[in-house]
């Protein structure tokens, strides 16, 4: 049996086939779990020979309807999701860097039976101790937001308070698209129009080269840049 088929059984014996009479002509919670796979699939980075990373956060977003035909078995559905994940990164031998969290939330600008699905890979540092998280993002380009890194694993990485950024920075002084940071030689910090601005060291900047403990400030939010 494969593993959308066996989360479709587990949640059957869960809530007793209320799955099925609840979703008929909605959103399926299979095509969530389907839609989940192939955003790990499309998210994973390789990091080097031996690890590619998948993000370990998920963002479900559904219409007014369906969210509020899910609220009843979110709980359980989470948790169901979050195993499914976890199962499946073990299959593709993927390195999932901390705690799987699935969430849901309303978009009201969606139709019913539509959804959308965003991911983040974030790696929780522990100061002064050993942990699986902080060997995979040793050396690696990442942003630490308080105990919180996010490997920065694609060429360009996009930021800001809307729903399509690769980072999202959940701050009223974020715009939708604020910045992005480009990977090369040197890494690259680059405001795309923003309207509050990004901040370097107290100033604003719209391109300016950042290195390993630089501090960027966007709204209230400060972020280091790593790269050791």
């Amino acid at each position: 049996m494969g593993l959308l088929e066996r989360f479709e059984d587990s949640l059957d014996r869960l809530v007793n086939g209320a799955f099925a009479r609840a979703f008929k002509a909605e959103v399926q919670p299979v095509e969530i779990a389907a839609a989940l796979q192939r955003e790990v699939d499309d998210r994973a980075a390789v990091i080097d020979r031996e690890r590619t990373v998948i993000p370990n956060v998920f963002f479900i977003e559904l219409s007014e309807h369906d969210f509020n035909r899910l609220a009843p078995f979110q709980t359980a559905l989470q948790a169901e999701l979050a195993a499914l994940i976890r199962d499946y990164g073990a299959q593709q031998r993927y390195t999932i860097l901390g705690n799987i969290d699935v969430s849901f939330g309303e978009d009201e600008e969606l139709d019913t039976g539509i959804f959308r699905v965003r991911s983040e890979a974030r790696a929780e540092i522990r100061s002064g101790q050993e942990s699986r998280a902080d060997d995979v993002v040793r050396g690696q380009p990442r942003l630490v937001v308080g105990d919180v890194a996010y490997p920065l694993v694609r060429g360009i990485t996009r930021l800001g308070r809307g729903t399509d950024a690769d980072i999202r920075v959940v701050d009223p002084g974020a715009s939708r698209n604020h910045c992005e940071i480009v990977i090369g030689t040197p890494v690259l910090l680059r405001d795309t129009g923003s309207t509050n601005g990004t901040f370097v060291d107290g100033k604003r900047v719209t391109e300016i080269t950042i290195d390993d403990g630089t501090e960027i400030l966007i709204g209230s939010t400060s972020l280091t840049f790593k790269n050791s």
